[in-house]
């Protein structure tokens, strides 16, 4: 099959994105509504403008292609973002990664821990919630925890949600006909704690979207001057390829598209007709050929591939609603929509044996990448996302520096006005969508292990081919990619590739790059902390110090003036700072409620590392390189204790302390690997 070259964005698509990009009245500069729009298994290659657009204009008729005109629009009336990666290459990971803004060495799910609690922190929704927005989440979830109803620990309304609908249930997901359950039997969909009853031959993807629409109509009449941030989390493309009912309703928006009903029976306006049947007019009668041979008839389309194009259009339509929606109501020029995919395409389908079996070689759904869903290569991770903004987004954008899923808090908490914790691992990313600003270079890590091979498609490289998967880490900087497979221990080397020039990840660079290789060695380590759920084969390797040249004692303390409920990310200049000799309050300058102590931390000898805090009932956090040790800013009302593994020497160090009571005070701990534990002292602090 063809390799298409890497896409050139043609000059009409510049004309078209500048005369969209005119300014339109109605301009608003109070923080905007968000609405983040995650699809469920989406590979790079299913978008016409990242992908397949080229394919249509080879006109190969062996190569069959998807048209996406919304989704095309929406990206040349804002930006493309070509180098955006998924934080993990399977669903649950990756949704918890953007929901608490943490790559997955600090998440609390990793690997395929579905249903797994996302953990007691800032989520998201808290974040855009403490700056007055109305939050609201439709979709799949699957984050909850154990237990039922009210007890689920992680409901959406308990992480910072104030409305939700949809599938709490990983497995829920899996079927699209909430009462038919055509192939996967019922489901439950939930509205808040309570099961919707009267869900009958509704669609999910069209489900979802009619809810989606009727929180914003109904916001918007009666909330209008609150912003409001929607996470719109559907399910499909993944799993069971099943087919709406009937063709999408005309006009879109307010009138007109998909439209919630609410009545038992007849929730939307398309729970009519037969359930899994409507198959676009465009790939009904599709055919291609099938032996490349221009000699030979052409052959229809094999129903499961009627099925994925149908799936994929519809995904188009029902965001095109949206985007309607937005303009008919007036709030698209202060609504930033961003829409991305949750990992790479998956090779899954779910029908019965009849059904020739899904695969992504069809419609090269990977792009010009290798991997997929469950592959940390390119094609596992790289997601064609879009960001919408009319008048800060320009028209035509393209955004090719490296960017990440778990960015996104803190690009919204930055359009928001909002605090993002200084947890988080993202950065903001409206340097680069609005060009104000300097852009913080992401830091893009993945983490993650699972069982099987990479398929042996014959779009793949050979060397790529049947190549077994196991734990596995992938690190970006700049151009270049570290990638490792089936990892049996740190001193495995990455395979290193410029996937600026070669995004098949062709040409191994590690060969003489000894340098850069130590670097990604080096930073595996220094962006994670163990997880004994998740257990890595170089989660006891030491953390390497640094070489400082003539370091001197003691630390920088700096001191800010905050007003946030937690301790946030510092981007301002600290309002005073001294030269300290310990980590006390009292040696800290006086001016401002939040403390930061800066500088290194000598270990004395190779091993593991055990810190705790008193620090009262004040919020604290800890990070030892990029890796976050103690983190005492969710809760204030027990002391954390985190672990590392440290090589002897020196360890860049920040320790972060808000004051919050009379008489402020921070004691901080170590415990050797012998258990002998004691106050870090004096003599351990470096500048």
């Amino acid at each position: 099959m063809i390799r298409i070259p890497k896409m050139r964005i043609s000059l009409l698509f510049f004309f078209v994105a500048f005369i969209w990009n005119l300014p339109a009245k109605g301009q608003s500069d109070s923080q905007p509504n968000i609405i983040f729009i995650l699809v469920d298994d989406l590979g790079y290659g299913d978008i016409g403008v990242f992908f397949q657009n080229e394919r249509k204009s080879l006109n190969d008729r062996s190569e069959p292609w998807i048209m996406t005109p919304q989704l095309d629009k929406m990206a040349m009336q804002g930006a493309m973002m070509t180098d955006h990666y998924a934080a993990a290459p399977v669903c649950a990971p990756s949704r918890a990664s953007i929901l608490m803004g943490v790559n997955q060495g600090h998440a609390h799910v990793r690997d395929n821990q579905f249903d797994k609690e996302i953990g007691k922190n800032h989520t998201m929704a808290e974040v855009l919630r403490s700056a007055r927005y109305t939050t609201v989440a439709v979709g799949k979830w699957g984050l909850q925890g154990k237990g039922e109803g009210p007890d689920w620990p992680t409901h959406p309304l308990k992480v910072g949600f104030d409305q939700y609908f949809g599938y709490i249930r990983h497995r829920d997901g899996h079927e699209h006909y909430p009462v038919e359950g055509v192939y996967r039997g019922s489901k439950e969909v939930y509205q808040n704690y309570e099961t919707v009853q009267g869900l009958d031959k509704c669609y999910t993807g069209d489900l979802f979207t009619a809810k989606a629409k009727d929180f914003i109509i109904k916001h918007q009449a009666k909330d209008s001057q609150q912003p409001f941030f929607m996470y719109l989390a559907y399910d499909t493309p993944h799993a069971v390829l099943e087919l709406p009912t009937q063709d999408y309703p005309a006009g879109g928006g307010l009138n007109g598209g998909i439209q919630w009903l609410g009545n038992a029976g007849k929730m939307i306006n398309t729970a009519s007709g037969e359930v899994d049947s409507f198959v676009y007019p465009e790939f009904a009668n599709a055919t291609y050929d099938h032996d490349k041979n221009e000699a030979t008839p052409e052959v229809a389309w094999p129903d499961t591939y009627k099925r994925y194009a149908t799936v994929n259009r519809r995904i188009d339509d029902q965001v095109g609603d949206l985007m309607q929606l937005l303009e008919d109501l007036e709030i698209s020029e202060n609504t930033l929509v961003v829409f991305t995919s949750d990992n790479g395409p998956s090779r899954e389908s779910y029908l019965p044996e009849e059904y020739v079996a899904y695969t992504p070689e069809f419609f090269n759904n990977f792009a010009h990448f290798d991997g997929i869903k469950r592959d940390v290569y390119e094609g596992g991770l790289r997601t064609a996302t879009i960001a919408h903004w009319p008048i800060h987004i320009k028209a035509g954008t393209v955004v090719n520096s490296p960017s990440i899923s778990y960015d996104w808090m803190a690009t919204f908490a930055d359009a928001a006005g909002a605090p993002v914790p200084v947890r988080t691992d993202g950065v903001s990313l409206l340097p680069s969508l609005t060009g104000k600003g300097k852009q913080e270079p992401s830091q893009v890590y993945v983490e993650y292990a699972q069982g099987g091979k990479i398929p042996k498609y014959a779009e793949f490289l050979e060397s790529h081919q049947g190549k077994l998967r196991g734990q596995m880490q992938m690190i970006r900087q700049g151009e270049m990619v570290g990638v490792r497979y089936n990892i049996q221990g740190q001193e495995d080397d990455f395979e290193l590739y410029d996937v600026t020039k070669d995004p098949q990840q062709g040409t191994d660079l590690s060969s003489d790059r000894e340098a850069l290789q130590a670097s990604f060695k080096a930073a595996a380590l220094r962006l994670r902390v163990a997880d004994a759920q998740a257990p890595r084969p170089y989660d006891e390797a030491l953390v390497p110090s640094l070489e400082i040249r003539k370091p001197k004692k003691g630390l920088i303390a700096k001191t800010y003036d905050i007003n946030s409920p937690w301790i946030p990310k510092l981007s301002q200049k600290a309002i005073a700072n001294k030269k300290v000799n310990r980590l006390a309050v009292q040696e800290a300058p006086a001016k401002g409620n939040l403390v930061m102590w800066q500088g290194y931390l000598d270990v004395p000898e190779d091993g593991k590392y055990t810190f705790s805090a008193n620090r009262g009932e004040s919020h604290f956090f800890m990070r030892i390189h990029d890796i976050s040790v103690l983190d005492g800013n969710y809760a204030t009302d027990h002391s954390p204790i985190g672990s590392v593994q440290l090589e002897k020497g020196l360890h860049p160090v920040k320790i972060y302390y808000l004051k919050e009571t009379q008489t402020p005070s921070l004691e901080l701990f170590w415990t050797d690997q012998e258990g002998n534990k004691e106050e870090v002292p004096a003599g351990a602090w470096y500048r």
